[in-house]
């Protein structure tokens, strides 16, 4: 899924979380959406923001809420290259999204991904021989300690 790359031309400006963001399959979602049925009573965000807001705070190493909503407010502009019609989630929507919103339908989404890309054949592995010594460096610093 993340392996793949998007020839974008020098005029456009979409970041890279939007093109990870457009890679991700929104017909297996809305399907799961509607499975689950976790639009059916929302009244806040729906359940591809609250997905966009919680891979949003994987990506940019966020460690609160607020974090999330100010990180997107910054962004360029709308939101609509990232699928989020309306404003940006408030801290407080996140929180109760967070806490209501089914589980279920993010755990199958997420092997609905895994299985599309294990069909795909990516990562599958390739034997190839090498020809000449290989010399790694390692940058891990070891601690040393003295002992008297």
């Amino acid at each position: 899924m993340f392996l793949r790359t998007k020839i974008l031309s020098p005029m456009t400006n979409i970041t890279l979380f939007a093109q990870i963001i457009q890679l991700l399959k929104r017909n297996t979602f809305n399907s799961l959406v509607n499975k689950y049925q976790t639009d059916k009573h929302s009244k806040g965000i729906n359940s591809w923001t609250h997905l966009v807001s919680m891979l949003f705070l994987q990506f940019a190493k966020a460690n609160s809420l607020s974090e999330i909503s100010n990180g997107l407010k910054i962004t360029s502009g709308d939101l609509n290259h990232l699928g989020i019609q309306k404003k940006v989630p408030c801290k407080s929507s996140l929180s109760y999204e967070n806490k209501h919103r089914n589980w279920e339908l993010y755990r199958d989404y997420c092997m609905s991904l895994y299985e599309s890309i294990t069909n795909e054949g990516i990562f599958k592995q390739v034997k190839f021989r090498i020809s000449r010594k290989i010399y790694l460096l390692d940058s891990t610093t070891v601690t040393l300690c003295l002992k008297l």
